[in-house]
Order: C-alpha cells, then sequence, then structure tokens
C-alpha cells in the first residue's frame, strides 16, 4: 500500500490559496545558503530582479558579479570560480541559461564535473505576454542529457528555497527550473525535501489501491492535484507523485507506483520528448512497462497570450489531466 510522505499546506484546496512566485523561493534560498558558507557566489546575466538575486546582490556585493547579456561567459566564468573553490549559483531567464550557452555549460561545467548552479528562470509557456522566444520548453531535456547534471524543478517557492540550500551543499553540477508566475503554495516548511526523492502527495483515501498514478512536477503539480479531487470524487482511486528531481529518479518510488497502479500519467510544463515524462518511461521500459498518458508541450513552440489560457491551449490543464485519466484506464 502506498504511503503518503508529503505534507501539503492545509489550504490548497481553498479558492484563495496563496500563490507565490516559484523564483521568489530561489531568492531566499541562495540568501541563506550564502549566510552559511562564504564560498556561495552569485553571478547574473543581466536579470538580477527579475530571477531574484536581488537581495544576494545587496547584502553580499563582494560575492557577486554582473557579467551582462552575455550568457556564454555567465558560464565560463562560473565555472572557473567553481575550479578555485567557490559554490556558484548562475541565473538568467532558462531559454538563455541553458539555452543559449549550453556548450558552455556541458564543457566547462559538466566535463570538468565542476559545483555550478544553473537558475533557469521563467520556464515554460507561463511566462505568457514574453512569448515564444522566451518560453524554455526545452530546458529539462537538455539538461538531462548532460553526465553528472542534476536537474530539479520544484513544485512551488517553498521546495524552491530548499531545493537552493540542498544544492549548495553538494558538489554536484546542478539546474534548477524556476517559473515566474505566481503559482499556489502547496507545501509547507514542515514538509520533507531532498534531491533525488520523490513524494507522494496524493493517495486513495481508507488504504485503498491506486488505479492510476499521476507523477508531476513544477508547478503543474497543483493541476494534477485539482484533477486527483475530481476523480475521488467520482470514485476513481488515484495517487498523485511529486517528482521533483528529474534526475537523479527516484527509481524504487516510481517503479513502486507503477507496480501498485498499473497505469500513470505524466504532467510537465514541458515538451513530451526528452522531459519528465520520457525519463519515466525509460525506467519503466526496462523495469516495469506501463501503460502512460503524457500531459506537456506536444512538439510546438510557445507564443504570446496570459499563462492559465497557455496552459489550456496547450493541453495541459486539470481537465486534460482528468481526460488523460480516463484514458490511460482503458488501457490497463
Amino acid at each position: 500500500m502506498l504511503n503518503p510522505d508529503l505534507k501539503l499546506n492545509p489550504k490548497l484546496f481553498d479558492a484563495d490559496v496563496e500563490q507565490v512566485p516559484i523564483r521568489k523561493g530561489f531568492g531566499q534560498g541562495l540568501l541563506i545558503a550564502g549566510d552559511s558558507d562564504k564560498n556561495v557566489v552569485g553571478l547574473c546575466a543581466d536579470l538580477t530582479e527579475s530571477t531574484q538575486m536581488e537581495a544576494f546582490k545587496k547584502k553580499y556585493p563582494e560575492r557577486f558579479v554582473e557579467i551582462g547579456v552575455a550568457e556564454q561567459n555567465l558560464a565560463t566564468v562560473a565555472s572557473g570560480m567553481a575550479a578555485m573553490g567557490k559554490i556558484p549559483f548562475m541565473s538568467s531567464y532558462a531559454t538563455f541559461s541553458p539555452g543559449r550557452n549550453w556548450e558552455q555549460i556541458r564543457t566547462t561545467a559538466a566535463y570538468n564535473n565542476r559545483p555550478v548552479k544553473i537558475a533557469g528562470s521563467h520556464a515554460g509557456v507561463s511566462v505568457g505576454p514574453d512569448g515564444g522566444t522566451h518560453q524554455a520548453l526545452e530546458d529539462m531535456a537538455i539538461m538531462r542529457a548532460l553526465p553528472r547534471m542534476v536537474v530539479i524543478s520544484p513544485c512551488d517557492s517553498i521546495e524552491a528555497r530548499k531545493a537552493t540550500i540542498a544544492a549548495a551543499k553538494t558538489k554536484d553540477p546542478t539546474y534548477i527550473r524556476l517559473a515566474r508566475e505566481k503559482t499556489p503554495v502547496m507545501t509547507t516548511d514542515e514538509t520533507p525535501f531532498e534531491i533525488g526523492k520523490a513524494r507522494l502527495a496524493f493517495i486513495p483515501a481508507g488504504g485503498k489501491k491506486a488505479e492510476v498514478g499521476i507523477i508531476a512536477t513544477g508547478a503543474l503539480l497543483y493541476k494534477a492535484l485539482m484533477a486527483a479531487k475530481r476523480l475521488e470524487s467520482e470514485g476513481k482511486m488515484v495517487a498523485v507523485m511529486n517528482l521533483s528531481t528529474i534526475k537523479p529518479l527516484d527509481e524504487k518510488a516510481i517503479i513502486d507506483l507503477s507496480n501498485e497502479a498499473k497505469a500513470l500519467v505524466t504532467v510537465e510544463e514541458h515538451q513530451i520528448a526528452g522531459g519528465m515524462g520520457s525519463a519515466v518511461a525509460e525506467l519503466l521500459a526496462s523495469h516495469h512497462p506501463t501503460p502512460i498518458e503524457f500531459i506537456g508541450v506536444r512538439d510546438l513552440f510557445g507564443q504570446s497570450g496570459k499563462p492559465d489560457e497557455l496552459i489550456e491551449l496547450y493541453g495541459m490543464g486539470e481537465s486534460h489531466i482528468y481526460q488523460a485519466v480516463q484514458r490511460v484506464l482503458i488501457r490497463k
């Protein structure tokens, strides 16, 4: 039987649930990490306020470098600082870092196994009016393909704060994916977080077995939970997993969920090709072949629009997750 181990915000399903930008948690976590370790340094590509590095810059100006609009230099300078014993956090919009400077990240950070921490902000279509050029939908795919690279996609601002603090304590090159818009705060300060550990956020009531498992990452975990509540009201037994670490995967947790539910739906604000769903499918193809429905962007670029409208347009809303569960149940 599945055991829930993700303590949710008790007001999560209220109409007035608190909403905070995920990127704000990164800024808070960076400041805490900097307070704890003088080797933590910050670098940015002319987006200090947008990526929430401003507080760190003001408190530790001697440990902050403004690179300017030069993302390739951002990566190489960070890697050089890491080689000298620093713990560099570099930030920009995800479409530029790791989008524009992927080769520099690959060669100077991952290849040389430097503990560079890359914060990719404004990821996904929820950037909204900024349009397709600024909506990173491929970032998890290109980063999880890099050897040694850890990939984290926090579900809310609290988890982003914890992920940043945790990343500062590792020796691994790490990518942290951040959303721009305010999103529901789903977890609490007491909710456990560990890099590489998935958490069950929702399980069937009364100890019943799950008929289907939903694996979600990032802010769309909220949509998955809302869909699960609706399905539960209709008598469907659903479990929801928060997969905040895309690499390394929590293989045991995913296989355990697959063993019980026998059918899965993956949910991500990212291209389906190469994303979190692909990582789950690769794992299960080797260990426990399972019917899967994939929620995400289907081989399209983003476009300008209101965030909620774009989530619906690209088939990633609550109703789409609900329908995917219905489809996968037929395939069991």
